[in-house]
């Protein structure tokens, strides 16, 4: 029997996370831009917005990056195809005309939008949820990740961080990711593939 310890489950994720982001910042660092535009998706509790905030948190490039959740912007819990369209024509499409996009927060407990925040096309960007890859958004990202993890891990690890919140959601939501893999094959449009354990 070896003496040596297991790696446990939470040192899986963060290597699997800590090798995703520097395999982001190889690529943020190829393309040369300041202002270059990272666009992550994958299925609930995958480890997106864990990504996304080491991402901002040791950006490579001098000044400041931009984060935007789309769990902030999905209308609700059967939004996540409106939130993905939403990000599009408010944040992504604005940023790639050099135009400053000016997005609404989604309130969930009062239903409808909050404050409003500006995107400035002269910084970094980077834009995290589930439905955030299509062809649309696949054009306008330099680099587009999608991250995937087993579905018993993802589970726990959202209802982990969510409780009781979510619960009751889980199959509603899981529902609306599989048809937006179905219509927008965001595997297939992703330039980095992230698998967490």
């Amino acid at each position: 029997m070896s003496s040596a310890p297991s790696r446990s489950n939470a040192d899986e994720v963060d290597e699997a996370l800590t090798a995703a982001t520097s395999a982001v910042f190889e690529r943020v660092r190829a393309i040369g831009a300041t202002n270059p535009v990272i666009v992550i998706d994958g299925r609930s509790g995958a480890g997106k917005s864990s990504l996304a905030r080491r991402l901002v948190a040791a950006w490579p490039l001098r000044g400041r990056v931009q984060l935007v959740a789309l769990d902030d912007v999905y209308p609700g819990w059967d939004g996540l195809a409106a939130g993905s369209t939403y990000a599009c024509e408010m944040i992504l499409t604005p940023h790639a005309k050099g135009a400053v996009g000016v997005w609404q927060r989604w309130d969930w407990d009062a239903g409808g939008r909050a404050e409003a925040y500006a995107v400035d096309p002269s910084l970094p960007l980077v834009v995290e949820g589930a439905g955030a890859l299509t062809p649309e958004t696949a054009r306008l990202a330099d680099v587009a990740v999608w991250v995937d993890a087993p579905s018993p891990s993802r589970r726990h690890r959202a209802l982990e961080r969510d409780g009781d919140t979510y619960r009751p959601h889980w199959e509603r939501w899981a529902a609306q990711e599989d048809r937006h893999i179905e219509q927008n094959g965001p595997v297939s449009l992703a330039t980095l593939f992230v698998r967490v354990p």
